[in-house]
């Protein structure tokens, strides 16, 4: 049986923290930017944890279970 892969969007997308958490980043601070305001895409800025109702899913893309 050869080895499972994974998900290579979810590898580039999500990080595993050192407590076992995933970690990704904010969507929408791509582009059209002039009519958010500062406050709004500095929050968008920094990181955040993945919901724990998404976890399972994304860490049995990337393979963790």
């Amino acid at each position: 049986m050869p080895k499972m892969k994974t998900k290579s969007s979810a590898k580039k997308r999500f990080k595993v923290t050192g407590t076992g958490k995933i970690k990704r980043k904010h969507a929408f601070k791509s582009h059209i930017l002039t009519k958010k305001s500062k406050k709004r895409k500095l929050k968008l800025t920094h990181s955040t944890l993945v919901n724990d109702s998404d976890s399972d899913n994304i860490k049995r893309q990337l393979r963790l279970k």
